[in-house]
């Protein structure tokens, strides 16, 4: 858990204040995710913690990854429920494996939205903590779609900007995210070279 006011800030660091400022704005709680600030333009930021990984990243339960996020309106509706899911099945106290079966369940059941198209959320933050190695990474956007090969957005190539994420890849979820570096962070200053 961390302070109520540092998390709603570093929440809100997701995304440039445009959108940030009017944005509803999560925290979590020993009962999980609770609304803080409730907003007007149909985004949530909220600050991701380590579980939200893919399963078998070896960080996945690193008490210091904190991933400020900001949802828009379509991945609030189809996104955002899967990180409340998971965040109440770890609250719970279930394994890994306990899980990745509930997940399962809970698409198959429709209890877990589709996935809407247009979802993408921004991930800007200069105060992030993604994991042990990358620490904040690089201010990216994040854009949702079934799961497929990276070739079909040609992701990873050299020059090519988008960069699939790995971590829904091999989950139920089925998801591709592709990640889209950007130049500044939400803050408006720049940000290193991808390299």
């Amino acid at each position: 858990m961390m302070d109520r006011a540092a998390e709603i800030a570093l929440a809100k660091s997701a995304a440039p204040p445009s959108i940030a400022d009017k944005a509803t704005v999560l925290v979590l709680t020993r009962h999980g995710y609770e609304t803080a600030v409730k907003g007007s333009n149909g985004f949530v930021c909220a600050v991701e913690r380590g579980w939200m990984s893919q399963y078998d990243f070896p960080q996945f339960w690193n008490p210091h990854m904190c991933g400020p996020l900001c949802y828009n309106p379509p991945a609030v509706r189809s996104i955002l429920p899967y990180t409340i899911k998971r965040t109440e099945l770890v609250l719970a106290g279930r394994s890994k494996p306990e899980m990745i079966a509930a997940i399962k369940d809970a698409i198959t059941s429709h209890a877990l939205p589709p996935l809407e198209s247009g979802a993408m959320t921004y991930m800007m933050s200069k105060q992030g903590y993604l994991n042990d190695e990358a620490h904040n990474w690089v201010p990216h956007l994040m854009f949702y779609f079934p799961r497929a090969q990276g070739s079909t957005w040609g992701a990873d190539l050299p020059e090519a900007p988008p960069m699939l994420n790995p971590q829904f890849q091999d989950s139920p979820e089925a998801l591709s995210v592709i990640m889209v570096p950007v130049t500044h962070w939400s803050d408006g200053t720049s940000a290193p070279k991808m390299q």
